[in-house]
This record gives structure tokens, C-alpha cells and sequence, in this order.
């Protein structure tokens, strides 16, 4: 049995540029299927986020009109989830060398707070130098910025993956008024960027280092995950 962590953000607005905010939080799917996927492979999960604080659900992912005709499972999965555990782990109280795997879901948080979260940052670092696995799915992948050296150097620079694209944001209705788009950030920072077709699941694997493109990749990235925990035991 491995132990996982899944990091949250703590985030439950989004700061537009034209100064709106945007009501944000965990989606469901992100964190419900990879969690499912985990305990049914026998593994412990545990949650943490900045302070611990527990985010709100972002409502979109409860629509079926948006997240899908299962959503209301994936719901109903997160919530048991988070509850069955209690209150959420602080990120400066956790060290690296108590998991196998560190997982990062999505919803808008991650471009909020952990993108430049220091405790991520320092888990982060540790995790990719032991060769720990690192999954990011959708917005998660923001949470990897964070992972710089004293010089500012990134620690994904030149890592192949997967993240939500811009061209889902602007289908998404949120790329206008963005602070900044993730995949193109991410591009920015030296990451090698690569994308499916929109709100279809596309994964990707470099080394030690999971992500997945949108909600729909968010169990096919976590069967990657659960596979390649089998190599560690």
C-alpha cells in the first residue's frame, strides 16, 4: 500500500482583471476519480491545502450541463471523501518523506494560491529529486509553478505534459479577464506543453511526472498513477 497525497488549494475566488470576482472551488471529478481510483487500488489518501482550509465545491462541476451526466456522483463521492477524513492537513506541517505520490487537482484555486505557494513549492522539489510521483490534472498543473530553486530556476522546465488549454478557457467563457492563461504560462516557463482535443481525456507521462488535460482526464491520469505505483512496492 502506497500513501498519497492530494493537494487542494484553499482558494475560493478567482481576482479577474477587470476587478469582478469569480466563485471558485475543488472540481468535483478532479479530486472524486482520482480518489476512487486510489482506494480501490488499496492505497491511503490523504487531503491538505494552504492552512488547511477546506475550499468550497465550485458549483459548475455539480451541473450536469457542464460536468456531465456522472457529475452528481463524483459529487456525492468528493463530499463523502472529504468528510470520512476529517479536517484537511496543513501544507507547512507535511513533509515529503511520509507519501509516494503527490496529486494536484483542479478548479480555477490552483492559478489563485498555489502557483506560488512555498510549502508546495518545498514538497514539490523534494518529491521530483527522490523521483516521487507528481500528478497535476486541469488547473492542477498550476501548482507546479511554484517548484523553483533559490535562483528562480523551474524545476518542470523542459518536462513534457498536459494541462486545461487555453482554447478550453476561452470555450469555458473565463480566458477573457484572466490574469494569465495556464498553458500558456506554463510555455512561458520552458515546459513542453502538449494537448488532445477539448474536454476529451488526454494524458500525459514524463518520468515521474503525471498530468492530465481537463476534468475527463482525471481517472485515465490517476490509472497511470495506480500502475506505476505498482513498480514502487
Amino acid at each position: 500500500m502506497s500513501r498519497i497525497l492530494i493537494v487542494m488549494s484553499s482558494a475560493s475566488v478567482w481576482e479577474r482583471t477587470d476587478g469582478s470576482q469569480y466563485p471558485t472551488g475543488y472540481w468535483a471529478e478532479e479530486l472524486a476519480a482520482p480518489h476512487e481510483k486510489f482506494v480501490q487500488a488499496g492505497h491511503q489518501v490523504d487531503f491538505a491545502s494552504p492552512g488547511g482550509v477546506l475550499q468550497p465545491l465550485d458549483a459548475h462541476s455539480s451541473d450536469p450541463q457542464i460536468a456531465g451526466e456522472d457529475c452528481a456522483r463524483y459529487v456525492a463521492h468528493a463530499q463523502q471523501a472529504l468528510s470520512s477524513f476529517g479536517p484537511l492537513l496543513k501544507l507547512d506541517e507535511i513533509s515529503v518523506d511520509d507519501y509516494d505520490a503527490i496529486v494536484l487537482p483542479g478548479g480555477h484555486g490552483p492559478v489563485v494560491d498555489l502557483y506560488q505557494d512555498g510549502n508546495l513549492r518545498r514538497l514539490l522539489v523534494a518529491a521530483d529529486q527522490q523521483g516521487k510521483i507528481i500528478g497535476a490534472v486541469c488547473h492542477g498543473p498550476a501548482g507546479l509553478l511554484s517548484a523553483t530553486d533559490a535562483d528562480g530556476n523551474w524545476t518542470f522546465a523542459g518536462r513534457r505534459m498536459a494541462a486545461f488549454t487555453d482554447e478550453e478557457e476561452a470555450i469555458f467563457g473565463t480566458a477573457d479577464n484572466a490574469p494569465w492563461l495556464l498553458a500558456s504560462r506554463l510555455r512561458e516557463k520552458g515546459a513542453r506543453h502538449e494537448q488532445g482535443d477539448p474536454y476529451q481525456p488526454f494524458t500525459v507521462r514524463d518520468d515521474n511526472l503525471f498530468t492530465g488535460q481537463n476534468p475527463a482526464s482525471s481517472a485515465p491520469m490517476a490509472d497511470a498513477i495506480v500502475d506505476a505505483l505498482k513498480t514502487q512496492v
